[in-house]
């Protein structure tokens, strides 16, 4: 069931953080929120998405593609604050992706008209807007250059590397241990490895990172994760 978003609840996301309170009361009356139970389906890949913007308010989802031999590649863990659905905004409205929810998630859906007549209150917005999508790209590149070029272990630790810069990290007695539950088969999927790669790649990994039961990784020494990769 769909509701509307507060003003003060629109404010907490990056994109909306910096408007005036008129603009962000408007918003808040043009936008709505529908909360996903976990494994729920926002949308199937090909579905036709309506032209709106989506934001991720709470929870995390994942996005993935199914390949013809039925083989899934997770091409992203979206963390709270994130826009996706970049299609239903600019391009043909079809979704590139399926877009699951693996936590208990809160969704904010804004129209794109609306969101278009806001660029003229608040220019900001739309340079913020394509700030978040430059930044998509560069790093989809990054990703398609490492899985054609990178040593699979270099990958793994430029992942870790990544969701601990992204999702952030909380420190434990022996370092800083990833917010983001990831197992193994999430990890695989979204560096091109067999599950069995994964989990033998991670006891090299060791005493540099940790892998604990329950998808939880432990980053104990930076430099050293680092030095195992010579082709960094």
């Amino acid at each position: 069931m769909a509701s509307q978003i507060d003003v003060n609840q629109l404010q907490e996301i990056s994109l909306f953080a910096d408007l005036n309170e008129s603009l962000l009361r408007y918003l808040s009356q043009q936008s709505h929120l529908r909360s996903y139970l976990t494994d729920e389906v926002i949308f199937y890949e090909g579905d036709l998405l309506p032209a709106r913007l989506h934001v991720l308010v709470s929870g995390r989802l994942r996005m993935s593609k199914i390949a013809v031999s039925g083989k899934e590649t997770i091409l992203r863990i979206l963390p709270a604050g994130e826009m996706f659905a970049a299609p239903a905004l600019f391009g043909n409205g079809i979704a590139p992706a399926t877009v699951v929810a693996i936590a208990p998630a809160t969704v904010l859906t804004l129209n794109r008209q609306v969101l278009l007549e806001s660029f003229a209150q608040a220019p900001e917005l739309a340079l913020h807007l394509l700030t978040v999508l430059n930044q998509r790209l560069q790093q989809l590149h990054q990703r398609v250059h490492g899985l054609v070029s990178q040593r699979a272990i270099t990958r793994l630790v430029n992942y870790l590397e990544s969701v601990a810069d992204y999702g952030g990290t909380d420190p434990v007695a022996n370092g800083e241990q990833l917010r983001s539950r990831l197992t193994y088969y999430q990890i695989a999927r979204s560096i091109g490895i067999t599950y069995e790669e994964c989990v033998r790649l991670f006891r090299q990994l060791k005493p540099a990172a940790i892998y604990r039961r329950g998808g939880l990784i432990t980053i104990c020494d930076r430099a050293q994760l680092r030095s195992l990769c010579s082709d960094r």
